[in-house]
């Protein structure tokens, strides 16, 4: 992300100053300013953390050229600074981070080094800390035009003991050229950065309260006899943010927050380039989505509704607040923790085809696509899991119904995938249907342990596979003709895995298009039967099998494409009496 991040203070004695800020730099870095191998002061050893290299810039000057950079630097004069201004020392070289993914570097310092940047950062400073200030002077805002840039703006008061009011006013702000791009990671920016400024305050609020027990200054002030104003301004000005939380890794935890903050607020967003009208699958999981926001907004208005009723925690709360972890972490100390993914037992439809062997897949195959339910018994829930993750590819988004493990058996209407563990008895009605088959995963044999011989699947040699079915699949039956089309991808050595899910989605887009004409056909239009078979044997859809599959599929079209349809037939009708 093309930004910087900057921690602005306002001085009692100079106004508003720059403390700290970090900027992205593409190109190579100037001459003199790069990171060395140092011999003068040892590197320290770098660290990893999402991504980014971290380490310190290591810079060596002689006397002459220390003084030829001072006076060309855009910043300040050192009569102009106070401990309170000043955040690295006279010859502190900043702090660098490489990330080796993008080859960015990520470079803090006090002031930037640019002329232009400088006096960027400079106005959006001022403004941030005298007249684009939100009610109570302490909160978000935003501001900015396209000449100076757009600044994302939030303001905080830090305790300080010796301080008028007992406390000090800072900033940390956001600015980039990009309008559209900072409004949408308005949340995002809020969030973490309120963290950053949380700990600021927790880790002063110790200090102060413990300058506070041992001189409390309210008393001692009262009992002061009075002095002139500017006599109390010079006398207790110059206090370091270091000092004030007590933290002198304070500057190189800030250089952590705020790259890996560009990071992760550069890589959150993206651009995708759309070809033609959106999918099926991508219109359902879009609805899917509205749904799920409309659930959580009702569920919170319920739980702050029983929070005013009474401090009792509603059912399921502490898992609600697990979610909130991430953002109430120390962002200051561990950006980049995160917890790696377990790997599915499963890899692939061609892994599971393998394992399972080709009678069995293809019975299991031809019930997923037929609609019916599909049940697996195993005491493994991972197994369970990721054996749902490989099937559900074959079906489109809307016709994927799912309870991943369960200790009671579900009807069919309310799932087609049904994990169950071994203990739990299936209804015989449900045993003996047609519209049902059920994978038994036991433990097996030491004869069958090597029973298994394809390549990566040393997790599944310990379970053998029963699939059983009330009507089985006669080998010599032809099946819907995407079975056969997804089989022989599947056997085709040739191909890859990636190339076999991209067959797959082709093969999907085909047969959701043919459900599409027919949906319009029969109940949009109302065509007779007649006409739907002459439809069916235009489409290659004529067999028994495929005429299953539509009409199961046909389940899993958009609300926004039925009501699409619907509103166009409508339409010619409402414009006919204005013609």
């Amino acid at each position: 992300m093309n930004a910087i991040v900057a921690l602005c203070h306002f001085c009692e004695l100079h106004g508003p100053r720059t403390l700290f800020c970090t900027e992205v730099l593409h190109a190579p870095l100037p001459q003199g300013a790069g990171s060395g191998d140092g011999t003068g002061r040892g590197e320290p050893a770098d660290e990893e953390e999402g991504g980014i290299q971290m380490s310190s810039r290591i810079r060596a000057h002689s006397p002459a050229e220390g003084a030829s950079a001072e006076s060309s630097s855009p910043g300040p004069k050192k009569s102009d600074m106070c401990e309170g201004c000043r955040s690295l020392a006279a010859g502190h070289p900043g702090y660098i981070s490489h990330d080796k993914e993008t080859s960015i570097k990520y470079v803090s310092h006090q002031h930037p080094n640019h002329p232009q940047l400088f006096s960027i950062v400079r106005q959006a400073c001022v403004r941030s800390l005298s007249c684009e200030v939100c009610p109570g002077r302490e909160g978000p805002i935003f501001f900015g035009d396209e000449q100076h840039g757009f600044v994302f703006s939030h303001t905080f008061f830090i305790k300080d003991s010796l301080a008028r009011g007992f406390q000090r006013w800072y900033s940390i702000i956001a600015i980039m050229m990009d309008r559209i791009y900072l409004i949408n990671s308005w949340p995002f920016l809020l969030g973490k950065i309120r963290g950053i400024i949380d700990e600021l305050q927790g880790k002063a609020l110790k200090v102060f309260e413990a300058e506070q027990f041992g001189c409390p200054q309210r008393a001692q002030r009262m009992n002061t006899a009075f002095t002139p104003f500017l006599h109390q301004r010079n006398g207790n000005a110059a206090r370091s943010l270091t000092s004030l939380t007590n933290d002198d890794s304070l500057w190189a935890c800030l250089h952590t927050s705020f790259a890996w903050l560009l990071k992760a607020c550069g890589s959150r967003l993206t651009e995708k380039l759309l070809e033609g009208a959106p999918t099926e699958d991508t219109l359902v999981q879009m609805e899917q989505l509205a749904e799920l926001e409309e659930e959580s907004e009702s569920w919170d208005n319920s739980e702050a509704e029983e929070e005013e009723k009474g401090p009792a925690l509603p059912e399921g709360a502490e898992g609600r607040e697990l979610t909130k972890c991430p953002a109430e972490s120390s962002l200051l100390s561990d950006c980049g923790a995160w917890q790696p993914r377990k790997l599915s037992v499963f890899k692939s439809l061609r892994h599971m085809r393998q394992v399972l062997g080709a009678p069995s897949f293809r019975t299991l195959a031809w019930h997923v696509l037929m609609g019916n339910q599909v049940i697996w018994k195993s005491r493994d829930s991972d197994l369970v899991h990721s054996a749902f993750e490989v099937l559900r590819t074959m079906l489109p988004v809307g016709c994927v119904r799912v309870v991943p493990y369960s200790s009671q058996y579900e009807e069919a209407y309310r799932c087609n995938f049904l994990g169950l563990s071994p203990h739990v008895q299936i209804p015989p009605h449900v045993l003996a249907s047609e519209f049902a088959v059920v994978v038994e995963v036991h433990t097996a044999t030491r004869s069958s342990l090597h029973a298994v011989g394809c390549e990566g699947e040393q997790p599944l040699s310990k379970y053998e596979f029963v699939v059983t079915s009330g009507s089985p699949v006669a080998a010599d039956r032809v099946g819907p003709t995407i079975l056969n089309k997804m089989e022989a991808a599947l056997t085709n050595q040739n191909l890859s895995v990636d190339v076999v899910d991209q067959c797959l989605v082709c093969l999907k887009e085909e047969w959701m298009n043919k459900v599409k004409v027919l949906f319009k056909f029969t109940k949009v239009d109302s065509r007779p039967k007649e006409d739907t078979q002459k439809l069916l044997s235009i489409l290659g859809a004529s067999e028994e099998d495929n005429v299953k599959l539509l009409k199961f599929w046909m389940t899993g079209l958009s609300k926004t494409y039925k009501s699409h349809l619907m509103s166009t037939v409508r339409s010619p009708t409402a414009l006919e009496p204005r013609n």
